[in-house]
């Protein structure tokens, strides 16, 4: 229930804030909106406010704007987005990409202002164990307080982490309260190759520290920006073939990040739907039929012509692509559940 209910949250919350960027320039230059929707299919709310209806749909994989001038039969209206000028026509299409990043900025900033930043602490309290580990075999569990490791007393994580690295390959006894008992369990420290140190496999407790407004913008900044590259290197990674196809996660691999950023906590999930903004922005700008990307390419070439292509010709190849765009969905969705299947 929770990756459903938190990916229904993420995947509103980026679309909301991806059509309201088309909204909110488009009323911006006049352009008659007849509806605004959040989500596809059938009709769950409408409510008419002025000349716009604002509605909520059945499924909330998408949304859209429908603007005046948009369509092959309705043309004629004096403040439909095809009587506009194309810099305007293309900043209504460019805002909701924009609009993406923004959103991406905000939580972020958000996050490191309110939340925090995680930061390991000092405690000798366990936070975590991983899987297969000494410590999981052992019986020690996250709560766990560490008050001796082979008979000295620690209060503290960097005592305790000195105490077991020197003891690789020995069985020591590791002392712990837990729910108000004192438990003393026996662990053998394994040497990790790449810590280069004895390790039982338990990870610290993580705490929160908020920063000033200031210092959360431009992190928050600094943040965004890296991964706008981080995201860009792996498209053109994909387009040249050095990441598999099979990598890339659909509708179905995204609600499972998103519920395992969620078990993670709000920080964490937040995290991940700035990260996913990202994406969405940027796959938007891509020249892909149906992509706000091909529309800026449309009205690109109708800049250098004069003259727009053929209204009747353009929902043709939209249409098309936007066809294809669905068929890759389904393989990639059909490879997510595959992938959950087999393990």
């Amino acid at each position: 229930m929770i990756t459903l209910l938190s990916s229904v949250f993420v995947f509103a919350i980026l679309i909301l804030f991806h059509e309201l960027g088309h909204f909110l320039i488009a009323k911006k230059v006049g352009i008659r909106v007849h509806e605004f929707s959040l989500g596809f299919g059938p009709m769950l709310i409408r409510r008419q406010v002025g000349e716009t209806a604002y509605s909520l749909r059945l499924f909330p994989l998408g949304g859209f704007v429908r603007m005046a001038g948009m369509e092959s039969g309705d043309q004629e209206d004096e403040r439909g987005f095809n009587r506009k000028p194309v810099w305007q026509r293309m900043g209504v299409i460019f805002a909701g990409p924009v609009m993406n990043f923004v959103l991406a900025l905000l939580l972020f900033v958000f996050t490191f202002t309110v939340i925090g930043i995680p930061s390991p602490s000092n405690s000798n309290l366990i936070g975590g164990g991983l899987k297969d580990q000494p410590a999981a075999r052992a019986g020690l569990k996250a709560g766990d307080r560490v008050v001796g490791v082979d008979g000295k007393p620690v209060s503290n994580w960097n005592d305790m982490a000195d105490a077991i690295h020197a003891n690789a390959g020995r069985a020591i006894k590791i002392a712990v309260l837990r729910d108000g008992r004192r438990l003393t369990l026996p662990v053998t420290p394994v040497y990790d190759s790449e810590q280069k140190k004895a390790m039982i496999g338990i990870k610290q407790v993580l705490v929160f520290e908020r920063q000033t407004l200031a210092a959360s913008v431009k992190l928050g900044v600094a943040e965004a920006v890296g991964l706008t590259v981080l995201v860009i290197k792996g498209l053109v990674m994909m387009v040249t073939g050095a990441v598999s196809s099979s990598d890339v996660a659909g509708p179905v691999g995204i609600m499972g990040m998103i519920g395992e950023a969620a078990r993670g906590g709000l920080a964490y999930l937040l995290n991940f739907a700035a990260i996913l903004s990202i994406n969405l922005g940027l796959i938007n700008l891509l020249p892909i039929p149906a992509l706000d990307g091909s529309r800026l390419v449309f009205l690109g070439l109708e800049k250098l012509r004069g003259r727009p292509v053929e209204q009747e010709k353009e929902n043709f190849i939209h249409l098309v692509g936007f066809a294809l765009l669905m068929l890759l969905i389904l393989v990639i969705t059909y490879n997510d559940i595959l992938r959950i299947v087999v393990g």
